[in-house]
């Protein structure tokens, strides 16, 4: 992937109107340092220094989407508490479009990850999983079908906090068949059943091993992991992220299976958090700017490579992307 290249398609995102169905999650940091152990109990005293907001789980596949020049519309659930209006507070400040947003009595998911250093110490959730049921998913299911004619790509950032669901599925799908939208996933253990049929899964290792049902430990497994999820799930394309090996690229085309493995770029990871969600978000926004499956696949490894290094839920802009290309320019 030559910077001339990826260039090519950058100066398209900004036409690229992308929808992100699912969980909306806020991210919550408190930075401090550790100089002694508590005489409570043996556990480190973290001095904070700092707090900061970002988004998270589907809200940070939009905001990497907007950070990248595409245009980023966000449909998920919240909850009415201050939790909630942080959220939204942050969407509007990075310019995504929350028109499809849908308010609930359930409460916005947080998680909270106390930092010392650039070690995280520990990490804590408030949630509620519970799946939208009755009238509030009869008006969420019918926004969703009302909007898809209007975006070029449907991004579906599955946490399993209770948006993803079958019907939303039957709805996609369908409207994929009909008018050929590029339908892109990031799976989640215990929904895999649901993403038949779609344009690509993104999943990490331990995902496509559960989703394939074989154990993936060397290139063999990861080879025949591949092939089972195109076959099983009926999809195009599934991109495997490896971590420190990089990605894996399984497409069919015609009745072949064509195999193309990504070495990481990262020269530095610092954390891993939200990787994902930039791997989905660039990959999509590449493809329908004009590039190929795999040319958009090299991009998003660049971008993932990019994030990883940063401390918390980052993103990576085309100017980073493209400087990286100058001296990497077949990465």
């Amino acid at each position: 992937m030559t910077r001339t290249k990826a260039e090519h398609f950058f100066k398209k995102f900004k036409d690229k109107k992308i929808l992100v169905i699912g969980d909306i999650i806020l991210d919550r940091y408190i930075f401090g340092k550790v100089s002694r152990i508590s005489p409570e109990a043996p556990v480190p005293v973290v001095e904070v220094t700092e707090e900061s907001f970002r988004l998270g789980g589907a809200a940070n596949v939009a905001n990497n989407i907007i950070a990248l020049g595409g245009k980023a519309y966000i449909s998920g659930i919240i909850g009415k508490g201050s939790a909630g209006k942080t959220v939204r507070d942050l969407l509007e400040e990075k310019g995504v479009c929350i028109d499809y947003i849908f308010e609930d009595s359930r409460k916005t998911t947080v998680k909270t990850r106390i930092i010392a250093g650039n070690q995280q110490i520990v990490r804590f959730d408030v949630e509620d999983r519970r799946r939208l049921e009755g009238k509030a998913k009869e008006k969420f299911l019918s926004m969703i079908k009302n909007a898809l004619k209007d975006f070029d790509a449907v991004i579906v950032s599955d946490y399993k906090k209770g948006v993803v669901s079958e019907e939303l599925f039957r709805i996609l799908v369908t409207h994929k068949k009909k008018n050929g939208n590029f339908v892109a996933v990031d799976p989640k253990v215990g929904h895999f059943r649901l993403y038949k049929h779609v344009s690509l899964i993104t999943p990490n290792i331990a995902e496509a091993s559960h989703g394939a049902e074989i154990e993936i430990k060397d290139e063999k497994t990861l080879i025949k992991a591949g092939h089972n999820l195109l076959k099983k799930l009926l999809c195009d394309s599934v991109l495997i992220t490896r971590g420190e090996e990089g990605m894996s690229l399984f497409e069919k085309k015609d009745s072949e299976v064509i195999v193309t493995h990504l070495p990481t770029v990262a020269r530095k990871v610092f954390d891993v958090t939200g990787a994902g969600d930039t791997v989905i978000a660039t990959v999509t926004l590449a493809h329908v700017a004009g590039a190929d499956v795999v040319s958009a696949a090299k991009i998003a490894n660049v971008a993932a490579g990019i994030v990883v290094g940063k401390i918390g839920t980052a993103t990576a802009t085309p100017e980073e992307i493209l400087e990286f290309l100058k001296t990497h320019p077949y990465a």
